[in-house]
């Protein structure tokens, strides 16, 4: 498995970081390449990748706050001007509205694509080839965190959520979680970890590496404050993510 960030960034632009977008793939094994959230710029970001928006069958959505979903239409007509018009978006309850709301707004994309929605909950799923495990994350809106196993890697992101035991339980053996960490520790926030607050709840669990990332403008200039911060309560691997890395996560 291979993992590609192509937005690290959220809802308060830094110039340098789009909006949440990861670009998963399998090299070695059967599982299609998949987009997991399309904020602002992540198609810009998919387009330097040698799979391009082209050649993406299925995007799988953690929830559907806009700096998540706002280049669902752009890659929606991107395909289509390209001839690609088949899509799968996968994604948690509300997503089938969502959709019906954007082809309400761009009328004249409706019919052009052969789209196919699928709602998923907590549990076990098959998203584009992957084992997909999905648990229920602590934010403003009702949203998934996943695990993504294929034959040689796990991975695991936790999507827009406060620190919790059950997202750092499923995240338990994977070779990285990338996780959600917004502001520095002294910035009072709901619906999203400091790092501190992190780093305690991952103590004790075996993950490979962790990836800060939905990274405010507040956090710039605090990167290696806020990885010692994480790295005071779990033993492990931290590091912050930016747009364009690729981490491969296959065994050698």
């Amino acid at each position: 498995m291979r993992v590609t960030f192509l937005g690290t960034g959220s809802a308060m632009p830094t110039g340098d970081r789009f909006q949440t977008g990861l670009l998963i793939e399998d090299p070695d094994g059967d599982a299609g390449p998949l987009l997991v959230d399309c904020g602002s710029g992540v198609l810009h970001g998919l387009a330097e990748t040698s799979v391009g928006y082209e050649g993406i069958e299925t995007v799988l959505l953690t929830h559907h706050h806009v700096d998540h979903v706002s280049d669902l239409m752009a890659l929606l007509k991107a395909r289509w001007l390209a001839g690609e018009t088949d899509l799968e978006i996968v994604g948690p309850d509300g997503t089938e509205a969502l959709l019906r709301g954007l082809f309400d707004v761009y009328e004249y994309m409706d019919g052009r694509i052969d789209l196919s929605i699928r709602e998923i909950g907590p549990g076990s799923e098959t998203v584009a080839g992957y084992g997909v495990e999905a648990a229920e994350t602590a934010h403003s809106a009702y949203g998934l965190a996943y695990r993504f196993e294929s034959e040689d890697a796990v991975f695991a992101f936790s999507g827009d959520s406060e620190a919790t035991e059950s997202v750092a339980e499923l995240a338990e053996g994977a070779a990285v979680l990338a996780h959600d960490c917004s502001f520095p520790d002294e910035i009072d926030v709901d619906n999203h970890p400091t790092p501190g607050r992190l780093g305690e709840v991952l103590s004790g669990h075996e993950i490979g590496r962790v990836y800060l990332t939905h990274l405010y403008p507040h956090t710039e200039g605090r990167h290696d404050e806020m990885t010692d911060s994480v790295e005071a309560a779990f033993d492990g691997d931290v590091r912050v993510a930016r747009d364009g890395l690729t981490v491969d996560l296959r065994r050698k």
